[in-house]
């Protein structure tokens, strides 16, 4: 099975589609006609990877984490997603969409944010690239991830708060959808996930693939093969796991691990694990696992971490998960903040509560000596101090 591409319509297995209001269609249907043959064309890969390189910073390094490998005795790698320009690994997709947009002729950029990261990824493309930046996020978002909002704000873009529903990421995807219909014409949707309407979820996945090609060539590079034992990211809607593992996939000999938000736990009625509660549905353009009531009403996530907070699932994710190609694992908010804490004192690196998730399957999972375990650290911690100095 490839489990990297969507078929024609968008579909990975039974996952995907496109489920869009008619108003949307001449602007997915754009996207979906355009999209392969503008990012594949050498004349956009040579100012895409220019900017990766000089711009951006890539390529991030692969740490060898001794302290940790030692803690958990086997072999750890960091990929430091953390050191990417922004702080996290969303500048790769939205440089990529940003320039993609230009190519088709818009001047107008929105985007949604949860933890913030992906609106200062799509403010910061747009202050390079000369184009004007909205960016929705959720009310409470706003309020506990106050230092990127000044940063997206010190980068010119508007941040419109979403007040509905939960306050939170899913209430600003629903928001800029709304925007899109009303402003179709002069508008892109960088949409931060692999979540949304086809072509969405392919399209970020092929700009966050960069994470596991250069995997692939620095393992080769310090041990002389390409391929580690297990690679593990954290998933919410999953642009940083799709990246992650997009070159392991196709690969039967690597395991892939995915850790979910567990919130207060699976069972408390706060959680983000949709693999453990989502049922087959339509959230946000796609089909995919959604956590709902049995009349299809989205129930409210919850996660300490606000990138997280997402009542669904990637159709790439539902469908690694639904062929038992990766196994997932739900990691509650005081496992991840346990990790977070770990990784600070023993490694001197302060992770994003997104990545410390990816770091509590450590404590879930039994590995070898020998195995070689790669591990996303898809962002830094900044934006997450006041949550960290709470819970000091």
């Amino acid at each position: 099975m490839n489990y990297k591409n969507p078929d024609e319509h968008g579909y990975y297995g039974e996952f995907g589609g496109a489920f869009i209001p008619e108003m949307l269609y001449p602007n997915v249907e754009e996207l979906q006609k355009n999209y392969l043959e503008i990012i594949e064309s050498e004349d956009f890969q040579n100012e895409y990877q220019d900017l990766l390189k000089n711009y951006v910073g890539r390529a991030t390094p692969l740490y060898f984490a001794k302290n940790l490998s030692n803690k958990y005795n086997t072999q750890i790698y960091l990929k430091r997603e953390d050191l990417n320009h922004t702080g996290a690994h969303k500048i790769n997709n939205a440089l990529g969409q940003v320039l993609l947009a230009k190519r088709l002729g818009k001047t107008r950029i929105i985007a949604e944010t949860g933890a913030g990261q992906h609106g200062v990824a799509t403010a910061t493309a747009c202050a390079l690239l000369g184009l004007e930046c909205i960016v929705y996020m959720g009310e409470i978002d706003i309020q506990r991830q106050a230092p990127n909002v000044a940063r997206m704000k010190m980068l010119g873009a508007e941040v419109i708060p979403a007040t509905s529903g939960s306050k939170t990421l899913k209430d600003a995807v629903n928001e800029a959808l709304r925007d899109w219909i009303n402003n179709s014409v002069t508008t892109h949707y960088v949409i931060g996930s692999v979540v949304g309407p086809h072509p969405f979820p392919d399209l970020v996945a092929r700009f966050q693939s960069i994470i596991s090609k250069e995997i692939k060539e620095q393992l080769k590079e310090k041990i002389g093969r390409e391929n580690p034992d297990y690679v593990i990211a954290c998933v919410g809607g999953g642009s940083n796991a799709a990246g992650t593992f997009y070159h392991f996939v196709d690969e039967k000999e690597v395991k892939i691990i995915a850790a979910e938000a567990g919130g207060h736990g699976v069972d408390s009625g706060k959680s983000a694990a949709t693999t453990f509660l989502g049922t087959l549905g339509v959230l946000h353009g796609s089909k995919s696992l959604v956590m709902q009531t049995a009349d299809g009403q989205v129930i409210e996530p919850h996660s300490i971490s606000a990138g997280l907070d997402y009542p669904g699932i990637g159709p790439f994710h539902a469908n690694l998960f639904q062929e038992k190609r990766a196994e997932f694992f739900s990691i509650n908010d005081d496992e991840a903040l346990k990790c977070a804490f770990e990784l600070t004192k023993l490694e001197g690196i302060i992770p994003a509560l997104e990545s410390s998730h990816a770091l509590a399957v450590l404590d879930k999972k039994k590995f070898n000596e020998e195995d070689i375990v790669v591990i996303c650290l898809s962002g830094r911690g900044d934006k997450d101090m006041e949550t960290y100095l709470k819970n000091l």
